[in-house]
């Protein structure tokens, strides 16, 4: 057994920041913090943006007694341009870092993909994006929508959804290279992602599905179309949906509560996300005429034993259900460059992306 790799995990959200040190597969040491809505709007700049995150970082270093030269990886859920990308890992360069740059999207995919390229090319040490939230190898076929103008594409919960397939992969027995597995990751966002012999070639993403917490997910286009038209934009967006607009709240355990009280409203709204839920699932399913060998419920919500009871009744007919509650982005990251780093998998071209997106 030769030394074990050290990996430093960089985990960026819209509103939190997150790192972690691993060695091997074990987390070593983890800290995250959580953003207010004004302490993000004071950094305007992208230099700014990262000044803020990149100084949490070095605290979580220093108090840890970590040093970046002595990392044998970096790994984030960054981004860079614009194209389609696989699952998996990219290296970070300075040119992805810049096309980042350009992009100016979400902020903590931003911000960990430039620190994370800083940091390589200061230390010497190889940082990778690992499973970016814009992975998209949807078939052509499901690409096509009723509109010619209008087409379906990636962005989905990638990171967790995989990590959690190749764990269920590997309980039943099944390499997740060459299995089928239909993946619904439920928390702020809802998402089903099918995954065939290693790639998703289908998904239901967050607006296309199931209602959510504060989402009001699909909905028929022409009641709100019609909405559009006569609802000012601002106006829509402020306007509450999903569990929340129906409920008055996003808390599942709230609502939960109401419905062992009696609360019919509450059950009703409940169990029609479960439903919607199943439905998503089921049309994944179709999409490989039923032969799935696992279906897995991930997310906050996958904890809810009343939620996936309900889906479980829907979907159990099509495969095993399988609960793994909650997130695990920090593992998935580490995993994935661990896996990078021993050889097991390869990594992905960036100048692929970037002639998707020319195309």
């Amino acid at each position: 057994m030769g030394a074990p790799k050290k990996i430093l995990v960089i985990n960026m959200g819209s509103t939190s920041s997150k790192m972690a040190y691993f060695e091997d597969d074990k987390k070593v040491a983890e800290r995250s913090w959580e953003h207010s809505v004004e302490e993000l709007d004071r950094a305007k700049t992208v230099e700014e943006k990262c000044d803020m995150r990149r100084r949490l970082l070095e605290q979580f270093l220093a108090e840890n007694g970590l040093n970046v030269a002595e990392m044998d990886a970096i790994a984030t859920r960054g981004s860079g341009g614009s194209g389609r990308y696989r699952s998996g890992a990219y290296l970070v360069t300075p040119e992805l870092a810049a096309d980042c740059k350009r992009g100016m999207g979400h902020q903590g995919l931003l911000t960990s993909t430039v620190i994370a390229d800083e940091w390589s090319q200061k230390y010497g040490v190889p940082a990778y994006l690992y499973d970016v939230v814009p992975v998209d190898e949807l078939q052509d076929i499901s690409r096509i929508t009723g509109h010619p103008a209008i087409t379906r594409g990636g962005g989905t919960h990638t990171l967790n959804t995989r990590a959690m397939a190749m764990a269920v992969a590997e309980e039943i027995g099944v390499p997740y290279s060459e299995g089928t597995f239909i993946v619904t990751h439920m928390g702020g966002g809802v998402s089903s992602n099918l995954h065939v012999k290693g790639r998703m070639i289908d998904i239901v993403s967050a607006d296309e599905g199931a209602m959510t917490p504060d989402r009001m997910g699909k909905v028929p286009c022409g009641s709100l179309t019609a909405m559009c038209y006569r609802t000012p934009k601002e106006e829509f967006y402020k306007q509450k949906k999903g569990l929340i607009g129906n409920l008055g709240t996003n808390d599942c355990k709230e609502i939960e509560q109401r419905i062992a009280n009696g609360d019919e409203r509450a059950e009703l709204v409940y169990h029609a996300m479960a439903l919607q839920v199943g439905k998503d699932i089921a049309s994944l399913a179709a999409v490989v005429g039923g032969k799935v060998d696992a279906i897995v419920l991930t997310g906050g919500i996958a904890h809810s034993k009343m939620m996936t009871g309900w889906i479980k009744e829907y979907i159990g007919f099509i495969a095993p259900v399988h609960v793994k509650g909650g997130a695990k982005e920090v593992e998935a990251l580490a995993g994935g460059v661990l896996r990078v780093l021993n050889g097991q998998e390869k990594v992905n071209d960036y100048e692929e992306v970037k002639r998707s997106a020319n195309r």
